[in-house]
């Protein structure tokens, strides 16, 4: 079995450091040095690795969305009903990884960098249009003529539930976003003859 190099190792680490310093200090006005500190290598080294401060945080953003894609095809798998499957999609957007602070702390500042990245908006835009398709595709089978307006309403009640959740802490929250999502998804279909 082939060695695994440092390169990879490395930047794992790195990519890992960026996503704790975000979630610990809540913003992305992180230094290289910190990140580099906290993955246990010189501020040189990480600049070997990523050349500088703003590709970390796109490999960080790719880190996150592959785990993301990761766990949704793993918890889709095996699963036919389409109402079950839009349940899964919604309950892996706010499953355990999805929700932990760092992670959370990650997408929200990913949301304020797209403003000024190109690389960054690009990836939010793919995210957004596969998670909007993902809900169309299982709409259609169960209410096509609504599956455009309640994609989109999902897919908000998501971005929304992630800054709720944040800004008025968890212990706030009077329910889980993944609860208000379901139920909206519910309340949208209830006409749905399908609909169980």
């Amino acid at each position: 079995m082939p060695k695994l190099g440092m390169q990879p190792i490395r930047s794992s680490a790195l990519i890992n450091a960026v996503i704790a310093e975000i979630g610990e200090s809540g913003t992305m006005d992180v230094t290289v040095s910190q990140i580099a500190k906290r993955a246990g290598m010189s501020t040189a080294l990480a600049h070997h690795y990523f050349g500088s401060k703003n590709k970390m945080f796109v490999a960080a953003m790719r880190h996150i969305l592959t785990q993301y894609s990761t766990e949704m095809r793993n918890n889709l798998n095996g699963v036919k009903d389409p109402f079950e499957r839009i349940e899964v999609i919604i309950q892996t957007s706010f499953s355990d990884l999805n929700m932990k602070r760092e992670t959370v702390a990650a997408w929200l500042n990913f949301y304020v960098f797209a403003q000024k990245s190109d690389e960054v908006a690009r990836l939010l835009k793919i995210y957004h249009k596969r998670l909007e398709s993902n809900l169309r595709f299982e709409l259609r089978q169960i209410a096509p003529e609504k599956a455009e307006s309640v994609a989109e309403g999902i897919a908000a009640i998501i971005d929304g539930g992630y800054i709720r959740w944040v800004l008025r802490g968890c212990d706030d929250v009077p329910q889980h976003p993944e609860n208000l999502a379901i139920d909206y998804l519910r309340l949208t279909l209830a006409d749905s003859r399908i609909l169980r």
